[in-house]
């Protein structure tokens, strides 16, 4: 039996970053999903305290901020965390040919999996480039819509710099729609991105899903 050796892959700061996103789409998907569409009302009453949809849009702004926040410390890990390097070493693996057809090999059970440079194969990379991209577009719709809202501090700010964006957009309906659908791609992002998880640590048996905890994953001999 081959030997496997502990390599450290994932740095405490990409570690927490993706926890703190996991908790966020949650509680965005849950809260967003009141706003748009009402699922659940307080009893009706004559005193002022019926301000669900008011804790609701509160808790969405809380963790669409720190949505934003963690967004924006992944992307720092990773172009120029040195112990988020390996990340950055992805982008050479997605660009070999010969890594592409091995990999697609591993998933249709016909190889072994391929060395790679980086922590990412090509297909993780490039459905983790899109997640990206539509983490972007929804935090940029997400602003726009809340500087519709809150008028003074930071959506006052912000309100001149990004009515040019919700105009190229289409408008505040379009915006709000295609906040709407950029949800939806990650809804649907979610679960096949933890079925694949479990699927390359249950074939590859190299602790990938252990990883994301410990940051550790654990190589065969002859791919040091």
């Amino acid at each position: 039996m081959k030997k496997r050796f502990a390599e450290y892959e994932f740095s405490i700061g990409l570690r927490l970053t993706h926890w703190l996103r996991a908790l966020c789409i949650t509680i965005l998907v849950i809260t967003g999903y009141y706003i748009a569409f009402v699922f659940t009302a307080p009893e009706v009453s004559p005193e002022p305290v019926l301000f669900m949809q008011a804790k609701f849009r509160f808790v969405h702004l809380i963790f669409g901020f720190a949505m934003i926040g963690a967004a924006i410390f992944k992307t720092y890990l990773f172009f120029f965390d040195k112990k988020s390097r390996k990340e950055l070493l992805s982008i050479k693996d997605f660009f070999s040919p010969r890594v592409w057809i091995a990999q697609i090999k591993y998933y249709i059970f016909l190889g072994e999996h391929p060395h790679l440079r980086g922590v990412y194969n090509p297909l993780q990379f490039i459905s983790y480039l899109g997640f990206y991209l539509v983490l972007f577009v929804i935090c940029l719709t997400g602003m726009i819509l809340y500087v519709h809202v809150y008028h003074e501090g930071l959506g006052g700010a912000l309100y001149g710099l990004l009515r040019p964006l919700e105009a190229a957009m289409g408008g505040l309906s379009e915006v709000r729609m295609i906040h709407h659908l950029c949800m939806n791609i990650i809804i649907i992002f979610v679960p096949i991105h933890v079925y694949m998880a479990v699927f390359n640590a249950v074939k590859g048996r190299d602790g990938a899903m252990d990883a994301i905890v410990s940051g550790y994953k654990f190589k065969k001999e002859e791919h040091a």
